[in-house]
């Protein structure tokens, strides 16, 4: 259990998140400055550069959580689950619990328009695509035990890594189009389906768990 000076620096820490994001949701990220999400937090400067080093990371305070995502759903698969069954099965559990970090929670739209709005941004966001591609290969091959030669991981990891990438440019049109939540839960389980049916049976049993 964490003690206290570890809570209060946690919740201080999301304090400044919460504010920030609220702050760029509202006015854009470029014109935000650190200084005033200090202010508006009632913090110092230098105490929002101690918890998130530059202005990108107060964006993006979810960062590694997301990179992690797919890598973490391999490592926890149960016996008898390929890579490719945990990462789709994660995602459609997402799907149909309306997960926020897929963009079905409320404000995906605005979000997404900020990032579109600073080159600096969108250049943060593919470098975690990347990040999160490389995590999920060093699992890969790390639950595999493939040899420094193999690009299989590499590989496959390509094509898994994908499919985060399907879902949240769905809902991103889908969310400009108009249309509803139910309906969008639906084309994205669809487009979850048809993705799976595309792969072939090297990479949807690529790292089947043993012992089922």
């Amino acid at each position: 259990m964490a003690g206290l000076r570890e809570r209060k620096k946690q919740q201080t820490r999301q304090q400044i998140s919460d504010i920030a994001t609220r702050l760029f949701m509202e006015r854009g990220f470029v014109t935000v400055t650190v200084a005033e999400i200090a202010d508006a937090a009632d913090v110092s400067v230098n105490t929002v550069y101690n918890y998130f080093p530059t202005k990108e990371d107060l964006f993006f305070d979810r960062e590694e959580e997301i990179v992690e995502r797919p890598a973490t759903r391999v490592r926890e698969r149960g016996p008898g689950v390929s890579a490719a069954e945990a990462i789709l099965e994660g995602l459609r559990r997402d799907v149909a619990e309306r997960s926020p970090w897929i963009g079905l929670g409320g404000g995906w739209h605005r979000f997404m328009r900020v990032v579109q709005e600073s080159p600096t941004l969108r250049s943060r966001l593919l470098g975690m695509h990347h990040r999160m591609h490389d995590r999920l290969a060093e699992t890969l091959r790390e639950e595999t035990g493939a040899e420094p030669g193999d690009h299989t991981p590499e590989l496959v990891a390509v094509q898994l890594t994908v499919l985060p990438g399907i879902v949240h440019r769905t809902v991103g049109r889908a969310t400009d189009q108009g249309m509803s939540t139910d309906a969008l839960v639906e084309l994205l389980l669809e487009k979850l389906d048809a993705a799976q049916a595309l792969m072939s049976e090297t990479v949807l049993n690529y790292a089947r768990k043993p012992g089922a």
